[in-house]
């Protein structure tokens, strides 16, 4: 069997393994887990053709990986991040291939998270059914360090090239939520200055939240029963202080959330750079199923446009081959 080794000679803090997610335990108290930037992660694996489904996710650290056995292709996605091999011009959206003997640096760029998917396939730990990594305990496919070395089977080489971006879902300075689903501890002055008032992203953020600076939105109190909480709500402390909730956000939440970010705009805002400012737009339910339901058919038509060809066998798998159905005690 052909097989491709890579080594991870250095790795950031935060360099996890993820799939698309954890499903179904989140009433055992076990959170989904899964990308921070779920897009940027489709991509790599549409470009790579990563049938096990998984990728690494790599934020400021970055990582420097050596090719020891064979030659795999590789997709780097997300954040501006820039990859490099043996010092030849770095660059972002980078899809090529990795020969033995050959060194991939990948350092950050303007955002904050990247992924990087492998062609070929290695059957990464599971966890209650998923590879997703919980961060703080290292529950699913696991922290990555230096040493951390994988064998690939059956690994495809890649053409090089540059991915085209993914198509913008709003305006940049500008993210939309809906109200909920504890705005009941808020004065309407709260909810004024939710729409009105502009927003920082801060450089404090991790895999859990990302707290923002701003006006103080101080609920009327905290002394609530804990309540299901979701990627995207807007937790207020009791200062006042707002943590947007992300990938290993807690599933139940003392605090209130005063409205919740539609999916797309979630994983805009854990990219934004330190520094940058935005407002919130307050639409309502109906609008928010409107424009996901709009980001997702682009989103969709984007990612099909970088699939990697692969073997007869991936793409037949990764298409939907069934139109219709056939009901055998039909007419």
């Amino acid at each position: 069997m052909i097989q491709a080794r890579i080594l991870f000679e250095a790795a950031g803090p935060l360099t996890t393994i993820q799939d698309r997610g954890r499903t179904g335990s989140m009433r055992f108290g076990v959170p989904p887990s899964g990308p921070v930037d779920r897009l940027a992660f489709a991509a790599a694996l549409a470009a790579t053709g990563a049938t096990d489904g998984w990728g690494f996710e790599l934020s400021h650290g970055g990582c420097l990986i050596t090719c020891h056995d064979g030659a795999i292709g590789f997709a780097l996605c997300g954040g501006g991040f820039l990859a490099d091999i043996d010092g030849d011009e770095p660059r972002a959206w980078r899809v090529g291939t990795l020969h033995a003997g050959q060194r991939l640096r990948i350092r950050a760029g303007s955002g904050n998270w990247a992924y990087l998917a492998f062609a070929g396939q290695h059957a990464a730990p599971r966890w209650l059914g998923s590879s997703a990594t919980h961060a703080s305990s290292g529950l699913g496919g696991g922290l990555i360090e230096a040493g951390s070395a994988f064998t690939f089977d059956s690994p495809r080489t890649l053409d090089p090239s540059t991915l085209a971006p993914p198509p913008p879902s709003g305006p940049p300075d500008s993210l939309a939520v809906v109200l909920g689903p504890q705005d009941r501890h808020f004065l309407a002055d709260a909810v004024r200055q939710l729409e009105q008032a502009r927003f920082t992203v801060t450089s404090r953020f991790d895999r859990m939240g990302r707290v923002l600076g701003g006006p103080p939105l101080v609920p009327t109190s905290i002394s609530m029963p804990s309540e299901p909480a979701l990627r995207g709500c807007l937790q207020a402390d009791g200062d006042g202080g707002l943590t947007v909730l992300l990938a290993d956000h807690q599933t139940t939440s003392g605090y209130p959330k005063i409205a919740t970010l539609i999916g797309p705009d979630v994983d805009r805002l854990a990219q934004m750079p330190a520094g940058h400012t935005f407002r919130f737009d307050l639409i309502d339910r109906h609008e928010a199923l409107r424009r996901t339901r709009t980001a997702a058919a682009a989103n969709a038509a984007w990612l099909r446009s970088l699939t990697a060809p692969g073997r007869l066998d991936e793409r037949l798998w990764s298409n939907n081959l069934v139109d219709g159905v056939i009901d055998a005690n039909g007419p």
